[in-house]
């Protein structure tokens, strides 16, 4: 495989569980927090979509790039939302299963490059969504719809092994 189709293909997958830091080795690193299980996930609502993009987790994302960052909204009043939404995936009696799934919300304005985003939030978000919490009451309701799409059709054996916390925040 040509080193284009692998980091094409890393864009288009999902991070799963891969090793279980609790697994008792109690080697180098036990206790750390790990993004291994961690996914980024851009919603974006002008064009009906919700994909995949492993770059926002150092904030490079497709949607955050060629763009000054502001951190105030109003300094971007004509940016288009979008949102990167941490997901996080953890193994349960039943298999995997999505534990944590937090929104954060961006605006970027192409025309001038300027953007919009709360770098405190992205990082509290993250946290939250590491320790198995569900914040998407803030997102507008075609987001949430858009992002339900996008974890029930990614993997349905996940989203039907998700807390009801997450389906009665991403109803049906």
């Amino acid at each position: 495989m040509s080193s284009d189709q692998s980091s094409n293909k890393k864009k288009n997958t999902f991070t799963i569980i891969k090793d279980d830091s609790t697994d008792g080795h109690g080697g180098y690193g036990v206790g750390a927090i790990s993004l291994e299980n961690m996914s980024s996930v851009i919603v974006d609502p002008n064009e009906n979509k919700a994909y995949v993009d492993m770059g926002a987790m150092h904030a490079r994302s497709e949607v955050e790039r060629r763009v000054k960052w502001l951190p105030d909204r109003n300094e971007v009043p004509n940016g288009k939302l979008y949102w990167i939404v941490w997901v996080n995936v953890e193994r349960g009696d039943n298999g995997p299963y999505y534990s944590g799934v937090t929104g954060c919300e961006i605006r970027v304005d192409r025309e001038i490059r300027r953007a919009y985003k709360s770098m405190g939030e992205h990082v509290k978000h993250m946290e939250k969504a590491l320790k198995g919490h569900i914040i998407v009451d803030h997102m507008d309701k075609h987001s949430k719809n858009l992002l339900r799409d996008f974890l029930i059709e990614f993997n349905r054996e996940m989203w039907d092994n998700a807390t009801d916390e997450l389906k009665e925040a991403l109803p049906l």
